[in-house]
């Protein structure tokens, strides 16, 4: 297994530091849409979210909100769409054969009609609300304009196995147990994570369930304000979010060496992967090793 880390769109929302921890407080903050490209040895390509897609680059004004549009100022970039990268490593974009999803938001889903050969995999509760939309800011944020795939998703309902302290995980069944669907509500009521069993250890994309590298800190966790603000106006069930944060601190603080943990915007958790050499080891395997043990999803 090979694993990409791919920004499919950078976004420059206002307020600098304010958002992103780093940089002046006067200029624009930088988040990426962190997604993984990962080369399976039997299933063929699999994406973990899409980011924004190639429709959203042609036509932002009918595929995106003007609410999320001057929120978080995407620069809309071709060569940032998971389909370009795609090509870019050698790849067609048909030679992704399976979407697993965090969750419908814009900036997750835009790129799915981008690959019309692929299954989408989701949790079902996270379909039935996107399609209802019953708030304003759901019709903000969830945009059906993004889903020409829709007869090819498949759902899960919260029914499964144990994994390290979650309940109700689902493997998807043509990628032989390596991944993973964690309900992780809150930010949205069907939102998850996806786990992706390595050579090494257990990668868990966190998606949206937090935003800020240290908000993952076990001693001391923290948000940017901007990022906490955007966060509440974004959750669907704070009392989950929270919930599901702490649980994911705990992962961190109890299980170090057998999972790592990601999340979709912050730039910085993302170049550090980018740089990790367990990453490098993962991604581009040489000579013949003895794969580690790593633990199977389990029953409590």
């Amino acid at each position: 297994m090979r694993i990409h880390h791919l920004n499919c769109m950078t976004m420059c929302p206002l307020g600098g530091s304010l958002m992103d921890g780093h940089v002046h407080l006067l200029s624009s903050a930088r988040l990426v849409c962190h997604c993984l490209l990962i080369e399976t040895d039997r299933a063929g390509l699999v994406l973990v979210d899409t980011g924004f897609g190639r429709n959203d680059v042609r036509d932002p004004q009918h595929r995106l909100s003007p609410l999320f549009r001057g929120l978080n100022r995407p620069v809309l970039k071709d060569g940032e769409t998971a389909a370009h990268q795609v090509e870019q490593l050698g790849f067609k974009p048909s030679d992704v054969r399976h979407i697993v999803l965090t969750h419908l938001d814009f900036d997750h889903a835009g790129g799915l009609d981008d690959f019309p050969e692929a299954r989408v995999h989701l949790l079902a509760r996270e379909r039935e609300i996107a399609a209802l939309r019953p708030s304003w800011l759901d019709r903000q944020r969830f945009r059906p304009q993004q889903w020409g795939s829709e007869a090819r998703w498949t759902t899960y309902t919260p029914t499964g196995e144990a994994w390290f302290g979650f309940e109700s995980v689902r493997a998807v069944p043509e990628l032989e147990d390596e991944i993973l669907l964690v309900p992780l509500p809150g930010h949205t009521l069907g939102h998850a994570g996806v786990a992706v069993r390595t050579r090494e250890d257990w990668l868990l994309h966190c998606g949206d369930a937090y935003f800020y590298i240290d908000e993952m800190n076990v001693q001391n966790p923290r948000c940017t304000p901007g990022l906490s603000a955007y966060q509440t106006l974004m959750e669907q069930d704070r009392g989950l979010r929270l919930q599901n944060q702490q649980r994911l601190r705990e992962l961190v603080r109890d299980h170090a060496g057998e999972v790592r943990v990601l999340c979709s915007h912050d730039p910085h958790e993302f170049e550090n992967f980018r740089a990790d050499p367990r990453w490098s080891r993962t991604a581009r395997p040489s000579g013949r090793t003895a794969a580690p043990v790593v633990p199977e999803i389990r029953r409590d």
